[in-house]
């Protein structure tokens, strides 16, 4: 989900997670996820995502982004697994709704947050496509949340997996990311994972300012989501950009899919392609 700034309103076995809980955070190269499916275990996961992706209820459009957004690797580096019960928070129009809900449809759960229908056009249009596809939506739960308020995503201590995809410069931007982090911390078990794409802004820069653009400091985030208890697993560059300069006049959304200058300069922007972005992994160690 990519929002204008003035936008306001795994299962994990125990031996790996007393692993993960004592090893420093690690950067994974988009390469080193394909050595994980000599695992059988993983190799069926892999399977079923794939089964997904190519299936016919993705749009051409929407399967055109795969490029830039590498969803089959991203969702193989949080280490999502078919039986979990995932949240995805700020779904925007369901681009990875769309993906996560048939993969959990027959043994897990998607619960997809979304905001009060009748105030939200964007609220009304994910609502309704939720409606009006029971065949890739039907299992689905919505858990619906007015910031900065009520942002309770599930009981405490019950799922497995709290995923966010492109969200944080919003949540900044209105000044409540912090309760978002508090949110999915105590919805989490034990054990559990925060999965996190972002616009990824040059080092150092005022979050504030750089929110404004759309972009955020990773070291930033990290520090931020450490703060609220997470544990920092590691990173990866599946879905980093070093062609993004960061330096447009109307910030991430110069880029497509947005377009912002319409035809001014749209053959640079589309060259460029979409952001570059950071991937981050978090655990809820206790």
């Amino acid at each position: 989900m990519t929002v204008h700034p003035n936008f306001v309103a795994a299962i994990l076995c125990p031996g790996l997670l007393a692993l993960t809980a004592l090893v420093l955070p690690v950067v994974v190269a988009p390469e080193a996820l394909a050595n994980e499916t000599e695992n059988p275990t993983v190799l069926a996961s892999a399977t079923a995502l794939q089964t997904v992706l190519s299936s016919s209820h993705r749009s051409e459009q929407n399967r055109a982004r795969d490029q830039y957004r590498h969803p089959m690797q991203t969702l193989e580096f949080f280490g999502l697994r078919p039986e979990m019960t995932v949240v995805e928070l700020w779904p925007g129009g369901g681009w990875y709704s769309e993906i996560l809900a048939p993969y959990l449809a027959a043994k897990g759960q998607l619960i997809v947050t979304n905001f009060d229908p009748k105030k939200s056009k964007g609220a009304k249009a994910f609502q309704e496509k939720i409606t009006a596809n029971p065949e890739v939506f039907g299992k689905v739960k919505i858990s619906q949340i007015t910031p900065p308020d009520r942002i309770t995503l599930a009981p405490d201590n019950s799922v497995d997996m709290v995923l966010t995809f492109r969200n944080i410069h919003n949540w900044v931007g209105a000044g409540y990311a912090n309760k978002v982090y508090a949110a999915a911390y105590k919805a989490l078990k034990p054990g559990g994972i925060l999965g996190v794409e972002e616009h990824r802004a040059r080092p150092g820069i005022d979050p504030k300012t750089s929110a404004e653009t759309g972009y955020m400091s990773e070291d930033g985030v990290i520090a931020a989501i450490k703060k609220a208890g997470f544990t920092f697993v590691g990173k990866s560059e599946i879905n980093a950009n070093p062609k993004d300069t960061k330096d447009y006049p109307g910030g991430v959304w110069t880029l497509p899919p947005t377009l912002s200058e319409k035809e001014k300069n749209k053959d640079r922007y589309l060259a460029i392609g979409e952001s570059d972005r950071m991937t981050l992994k978090f655990i809820k160690a206790k």
